[in-house]
């Protein structure tokens, strides 16, 4: 297979041109004719353009790629080799969502031909791939998993608006249903990894190495936050006790914040809901995830007791909230616990500012129902540093003041001005 794709006699479709899917279709592109697909059109048409809807990479990127990209099933069956990356989120009870992926192999299920391989790049609990997709392309193809058709597992590794640890030098995971598709699977993921594949025995053991990634960070984020709530009763700051521990050998150096996204703050579940289907419920992973997804309230009701305490008129309280994102310089708004802690805020009637230079405002009043501000005004009883944006990280104190009230608070959630703010009063994880 490898070889055919090199010599351009078949061709690769990744299906989901997402922040994940996208710069793989690309980087593939230099090597081999390749297929881009996704089922939305507007975003099709903007890569046509050669435009990123997710605003992670420059136009020259789309220079001199051998790639198609299309909304067009029948265009779809042409290739041979398809790699889904597609999203798998959470639901509002906290459940794994499978549609997206069970979707995309229902329509790659459909074009479907004995001698293909079909390779998941999407998050998911251990025994999805071989448990759940691939019964759906068995069903819409008539062929045999296994058999008529290769499956495998390459957990995607993309950190959006990270520009150091990319595709080509970040190791790649691989696995397949058997020896051979495990050879022909990372051979085409060493044509762009430069650094090299780490070749798991088994589908599951791709599927988990992955999941526990995330819920790795999750837990030890969960237990920073909690100590920050314990310090901050104490009096004393998060940021300089991490400090002072991180000068022994073996300490790990996390932060507290907020959790949101659509990895750490969703995988955790994937891998609780499988320990619930085999008759184990989750006590360590399941606490964590419970701490950070009380974040959002706790620093909404830390910034209105500030209000109530120093606020001359709390009833007309006014807060700016810096940031909407679910990271420092993306635009991406997915599971953002800022937005969490906006709505907290409102159901204390208290006026909430909500700006971000990156997240589209359509977005995130679609998505959340919230409205932003193009522009920052004055008279704040609170300023929230939500996400570290690169403008944000600019301001001088003399600017805050200039856009607060005397006795205003400054909450600074990622730590970034400590030590450098003396006449607002300030407040930090």
């Amino acid at each position: 297979m490898y070889q055919s794709l090199i010599n351009k006699e078949k061709k690769l479709a990744v299906v989901g041109l997402g922040y994940v899917g996208l710069p793989l279709a690309l980087e593939l592109a230099a090597h081999m004719n390749v297929i881009g697909f996704d089922i939305n059109r507007k975003r099709v048409e903007m890569m046509m353009r050669n435009e990123d809807p997710s605003k992670e990479l420059e136009s020259e990127m789309f220079a001199g790629k051998n790639i198609v990209f299309t909304d067009d099933i029948n265009v779809l069956k042409e290739a041979s080799f398809f790699i889904v990356t597609v999203p798998t989120p959470v639901d509002d009870h906290k459940v794994p969502d499978l549609t997206p992926l069970e979707k995309a192999s229902e329509t790659v299920g459909k074009v479907l031909k004995k001698g293909d391989y079909v390779i998941y790049e999407s998050t998911t609990y251990p025994g999805c791939t071989e448990e759940d997709c691939m019964p759906i392309l068995e069903q819409f193809s008539g062929l045999k998993g296994k058999v008529d058709f290769k499956i495998g597992y390459s957990p995607e590794r993309i950190n959006p608006g990270d520009k150091q640890h990319v595709l080509n030098n970040t190791v790649k995971i691989v696995s397949g249903c058997d020896e051979e598709s495990l050879n022909e699977i990372a051979a085409v993921y060493e044509s762009v990894v430069k650094v090299g594949v780490h070749r798991a025995p088994n589908i599951k053991v791709a599927e988990a190495g992955k999941i526990i990634e995330n819920t790795q960070r999750d837990l030890n984020i969960s237990l920073m936050n909690e100590l920050s709530i314990i310090f901050d009763r104490i009096g004393i700051n998060t940021y300089d006790v991490v400090e002072a521990a991180g000068t022994k050998w073996n300490f790990h150096k996390y932060t507290p914040g907020l959790v949101g996204g659509h990895c750490i703050g969703v995988d955790p579940y994937y891998l609780t809901y499988k320990a619930q289907q085999l008759g184990y419920n989750s006590k360590v992973i399941a606490s964590g995830r419970f701490v950070n997804d009380e974040m959002p309230r706790y620093v909404a009701k830390k910034i209105i007791q500030h209000i109530i305490k120093y606020s001359p008129n709390a009833a007309d309280a006014k807060v700016l909230v810096l940031g909407a994102t679910f990271k420092e310089d993306v635009a991406d708004i997915r599971n953002s616990k800022v937005a969490d802690m906006v709505k907290e805020l409102l159901d204390y009637n208290v006026q909430v500012d909500f700006v971000d230079p990156h997240a589209d405002a359509h977005e995130v009043k679609h998505e959340y129902g919230l409205d932003m501000c193009s522009s920052i005004t004055n008279g704040y009883d609170a300023v929230v540093l939500a996400v570290a944006h690169k403008p944000y990280k600019e301001f001088t104190e003399e600017y805050l003041l200039s856009i607060c009230r005397k006795s205003a608070l400054f909450a600074d959630l990622k730590g970034i001005y400590r030590n450098k703010i003396s006449q607002l009063k300030y407040w930090s994880l």
